[in-house]
């Protein structure tokens, strides 16, 4: 079967849980404690929370899938968060923020990313956006030369709380 990229229903709340679950800890840093993924995943990622991001008019959840499973996902924000780094690091708006986007390691080197990152960014035009940016953690060097290869520069830096933990992210952004 083909892979597919579509945006996200009810049907797909469980499946998507699950895989959001199983792909988080997979860009994490080490120094990370589990207990800290943990309470990450509980509280933006569950079945529950993906419910109300479908929702919500300002975001859109796409989905890969093959074979008829859901093999990884993205989400999109309209806008840029109230934060002084961020908004300092995206000049071009209106802006879309890819929020989240994780393939399942055994479809890593598929197409899927690469799948997900074109609908994304037709997804993010239709949305009014003239740039995307995103946070990627500091440590995370394969997620930022995937991102550079789509254009994503880097153009500041924020903090992103997992659990009790703080950790630094590169803010990337790409005019669209």
């Amino acid at each position: 079967m083909a892979l597919h990229v579509t945006a996200a229903d009810a049907a797909d709340l469980t499946e998507l849980a699950g895989v959001a679950a199983r792909t988080f800890p997979l860009a994490c840093p080490p120094s990370l404690t589990p207990d800290n993924i943990v309470a990450f995943i509980d509280a933006n990622l569950s079945a529950h929370r993906f419910a109300t991001y479908l929702d919500d008019p300002d975001r859109v959840v796409l989905t890969a899938t093959l074979d008829g499973r859901i093999i990884g996902y993205a989400m999109l924000i309209r806008g840029v968060v109230d934060d002084t780094d961020v908004q300092r690091a995206v000049a071009v708006r209106p802006a879309v923020e890819l929020s989240k986007m994780y393939v399942l390691p055994d479809s890593h080197g598929g197409g899927a990313s690469n799948a997900l990152m074109d609908a994304a960014l037709a997804h993010a035009t239709e949305m009014d956006g003239k740039s995307m940016w995103l946070g990627v953690n500091q440590k995370n060097r394969r997620a930022q030369r995937f991102y550079a290869k789509h254009g994503f520069v880097i153009t500041g830096t924020k903090t992103f709380r997992v659990g009790q933990q703080i950790e630094n992210d590169y803010v990337m952004v790409r005019q669209l």
